[in-house]
């Protein structure tokens, strides 16, 4: 009777299984190759389907948690649902509830709340309701956040990181002079584990960078989230050199050389997303920094509007980039999100009649239809060795990573004046700037003048969470104080800022673009031709009706988008 009723239950178990790989699949969670995978793997190895599309990292745990509470309309319980303390449990285990992933979180006279990883298995209910003398409300949770609050709320307050850290034993830091047993520490599971749960983490958090930074007595972890670096929980100073040595053999690095900088890459795939994340290390005092920039290629959107480019200043650029030959120039400090406006760009102008040519270092996203060369200075394929290349490839669009030398320039400065549309970046604060910041390079200002269309000056502020912000009303004189368009006829300026939540503390949610756009004109080219400065030249162009980015974010801010204080951190205007 027993042997029946087990294997009605495995049955049950099996068609729930089916049922949510079904759902994955038809909310786009999952894509029909991934679970054919998945399935060859299961028919070799064994193991429960489910289970095995979240460790070979082909959906997420909360993937599946979202399609059983669809499926079962059952809540969803996440970690900030969790109470500060749990039901008192007298005949429950600790390591009962670590095993079967339950979550008690409340309790009345007759019943008892718990979180289930998986809500399906009758067995684990039958105990619970035996043990308690209660009715059984069965929710649904994610596995790695129930892991945590079963020892939050029952087993001391340890960690997921904590965990690991403590199956680490004390061997991590000793002897890091030996290659070989560094490369032994780096392949041990609670080694892998621990950078798993770093990047499973910055994914979470939304990280656009991960600082793994040595120190005397401690090793740090910070994760830049929407532009600001925040300091997070890290392993221990002792499991540094293990740590480090894991994401160099990932990245497939030299674990040996610990004296110069390293660049590399990691395809890695986290909560079912592909990630690309580029590798750099430098020694510092105390053991190698590393820090990993996270590429997300499903996340990239190559849309204007999505920038931050309203309908006037799209309607500029593209005008500007749709013109046969010449340069365009996007400027901007390294984070600023000049790569992504090139991409939409070029995507913008990427018909069957075109043919376009990228030399980047490194290529960040792949194009459809576009030919993307990976520049490699080791064995001397820089950015003018590829340009003097690429020129007899036909091209009708070159697009350049950056303008790093007077050699550089000069190819692209040909390129345009024989009939190419150039696009490239240089690291300049405004638009203006660009213009002196060529001539200093040693471009002669007659090409300049008669080569360069426009100048994109760019930078990325926070943007404000529609339901984490607040109102405020400012008085006509104060606005005028912060420079406020005047066009705008209002007694009263409304305005946004941030407002805190437990889910989200800083009160912002993603970025967006601010902008300024310099179209040359002959009044300008004069100027460029006189060697004017930078301020002379932004003086003319907002004369001649250019926005300035304080001033696009201002607009930004009534429009509810930002904050005041974001546009004030990141522009000049400070």
């Amino acid at each position: 009777m027993q042997a029946a009723e087990q294997q009605a239950v495995n049955e049950r178990n099996e068609s729930g299984k089916d049922e949510v790989c079904a759902h994955l699949l038809e909310t786009g969670r999952l894509a029909p190759a991934d679970l054919k995978r998945a399935e060859s793997y299961r028919d070799q190895h064994g193991g429960d389907l489910v289970t095995l599309l979240v460790r070979l990292g082909l959906v997420s745990e909360r993937d599946v948690a979202e399609a059983e509470s669809s499926l079962l309309k059952v809540d969803l319980v996440t970690a900030a649902d969790l109470p500060e303390e749990g039901p008192e449990l007298r005949n429950l285990s600790h390591r009962f509830l670590k095993q079967n992933l339950l979550l008690p979180i409340r309790e009345t006279e007759t019943e008892l709340h718990v979180v289930m990883a998986n809500p399906r298995e009758p067995f684990a209910i039958k105990a619970l309701s035996m043990a308690s003398g209660k009715r059984i409300v069965p929710l649904v949770g994610i596995a790695s956040e129930i892991e945590n609050g079963i020892e939050k709320l029952y087993g001391g307050g340890r960690s997921a990181m904590g965990q690991i850290i403590d199956s680490l034993g004390g061997e991590a830091g000793d002897d890091i002079e030996d290659v070989e047993h560094l490369r032994d520490l780096a392949s041990e599971a609670p080694v892998i584990r621990l950078v798993n749960l770093i990047l499973q983490r910055a994914v979470e958090a939304r990280a656009s960078d991960i600082h793994i930074e040595p120190f005397e007595n401690r090793l740090k972890v910070r994760y830049r989230i929407d532009g600001v670096l925040q300091e997070v929980e890290a392993p221990p100073a002792s499991s540094t050199a293990a740590v480090i040595s894991r994401i160099k053999i990932m990245a497939k690095l030299n674990i040996a050389e610990r004296r110069l900088p390293q660049d590399g890459r990691i395809m890695h795939r986290v909560q079912g997303k592909a990630l690309d994340l580029r590798v750099s290390t430098v020694p510092t005092s105390h053991g190698e920094s590393v820090v990993m920039r996270i590429l997300d290629r499903e996340s990239i959107v190559l849309d204007f509007d999505s920038l931050g480019f309203d309908e006037e200043l799209r309607q500029k650029f593209i005008k500007v980039l749709e013109l046969p030959h010449g340069i365009i120039l996007v400027t901007g400090p390294t984070g600023s999100g000049k790569t992504t406006t090139l991409y939409t760009a070029l995507s913008q102008i990427n018909t069957p009649e075109r043919k376009i040519i990228t030399v980047e270092d490194p290529v960040e996203y792949q194009l459809e239809g576009i030919n993307q060369i990976q520049a490699k200075s080791s064995i001397g394929l820089d950015f003018a060795h590829a340009l003097r290349a690429i020129v007899r490839q036909d091209p009708d669009v070159i697009m350049i990573g950056e303008m790093r030398d007077l050699e550089t320039a000069k190819i692209a400065i040909q390129s345009a004046l024989t009939g190419h549309m150039v696009l490239s970046t240089v690291h300049t604060n405004d638009a203006a700037s660009g213009i002196t910041r060529m001539l200093d390079m040693g471009v002669e200002d007659y090409l300049l003048t008669s080569t360069i269309n426009a100048i994109l000056a760019q930078r990325l502020v926070r943007t404000l969470h529609p339901d984490n912000r607040e109102a405020v009303t400012l008085l006509p004189e104060v606005a005028r104080e912060l420079g406020f368009p005047d066009c705008i006829e209002q007694d009263k300026y409304t305005v946004y800022r941030p407002r805190a939540s437990e889910e989200n503390p800083s009160g912002y949610f993603g970025r967006t673009s601010i902008m300024e756009l310099m179209v040359m004109s002959d009044p300008i080219r004069r100027l460029v031709m006189q060697h004017a400065t930078s301020g002379e030249i932004n003086e003319l162009a907002i004369a001649e009706g250019m926005r300035t980015m304080y001033q696009d974010g201002l607009l930004k801010c009534l429009a509810g988008r930002t904050s005041v204080e974001e546009v004030l951190r990141v522009t000049q205007e400070a």
